[in-house]
């Protein structure tokens, strides 16, 4: 990886500094800030935030969203936070899912009483599929 300017300053001065855990270390001249190459993090793809973010919304919670998608219910935090989403309230309804394969789901959808008294959404998951399904609290 090629560094052009300084992280702190930007300025484009910098020198090599030796070698730390195997990493070059580099020195601004302009505000003597020593630094090394950035490293390189795991990047989540932008599919799984994306629908990570739309099972927020539908009422799941950080916990399930883990469970289904395998992914750090912290990030799912924390991306809910950088990108000021709202969960809606749903004071009467709440949901439940499944995951279905391709002729599980076919199965599920020809009874009409599978169909009827609440919301659904059928969302691709991998290979899969997941139905939520919104059902009234009962009192």
């Amino acid at each position: 990886m090629k560094i052009s300017n300084c992280p702190r300053c930007n300025n484009h001065q910098i020198v090599k500094s030796g070698i730390v855990n195997e990493r070059q270390r580099y020195r601004c001249k302009k505000c003597n800030y020593y630094f090394t190459v950035n490293k390189v993090g795991k990047k989540i793809d932008d599919y799984y935030v994306i629908k990570a973010l739309q099972l927020y919304m539908e009422g799941l919670s950080y916990r399930e969203i883990e469970r289904i998608l395998g992914i750090s219910h912290v990030s799912i935090s924390n991306w809910v936070k950088e990108f000021r989403v709202k969960k809606p309230s749903h004071n009467d309804y709440h949901p439940t899912y499944k995951i279905y394969n391709h002729t599980e789901l076919i199965e599920f959808l020809k009874s009409k009483e599978n169909l009827s008294g609440a919301g659904m959404v059928i969302t691709e998951l991998g290979d899969k599929f997941m139905l939520i399904k919104w059902e009234r609290f009962k009192n």
